[in-house]
């Protein structure tokens, strides 16, 4: 794939998102659908090495990069990441001084809407890849309900995860 090309695709899905794994649909339907340069279980990956590691929740951007062009489109993912990262301050200078504004309130509480509407419809494909079995379902239905619950620390459920696995493939 032309790495110009994949800046541009991530570099879209970032900025037309507004959160990090909001941008999920439009990178699963531009990448995995329509051009075939991943599967549903090379985007997973990324989400979940972006997860487990430190930094932004978008980083994972730089991984779909990577799957998609190599090195090269590891650093696309990432210029396509820090891109809009740069431009929010221009456009925090705009906004700064009218955020109480009440047209600029439900205009930005709209996007936050939007990006949830879409986070929520990008996790459908990812769990069908991810919950083959009755440990998998398990182990998303009690992390959602934690998360949903209570204040989780992601870290802690991801090991947890990992933890239960671990164990019930030596059991099994």
């Amino acid at each position: 794939m032309n790495v110009f090309t994949l800046y541009l695709i991530l570099l879209k899905a970032t900025i037309t998102t507004f959160s990090g794994l909001a941008s999920l649909p439009l990178v699963r339907d531009e990448l995995v659908l329509h051009r075939h340069v991943l599967t549903d279980e090379q985007l997973n990956t990324a989400v979940v090495v972006s997860r487990t590691t430190p930094g932004p929740v978008g980083l994972y951007i730089v991984s779909v990069g990577y799957y998609a062009a190599g090195v090269p489109g590891a650093a696309a993912g990432w210029f396509a990441m820090t891109t809009p990262a740069l431009a929010i301050l221009l456009l925090l200078r705009f906004i700064g001084p009218r955020r109480e504004h009440p047209r600029v309130r439900r205009v930005l509480e709209s996007i936050v809407a939007a990006s949830a509407g879409m986070l929520f419809a990008a996790s459908i494909p990812l769990a069908r890849e991810s919950l083959n079995d009755s440990i998998t379902v398990v182990i998303a239905v009690i992390t959602a309900t934690l998360l949903i619950t209570k204040k989780a620390d992601s870290v802690v459920l991801i090991g947890g995860a990992a933890l239960v696995t671990l164990v019930a493939a030596r059991l099994a």
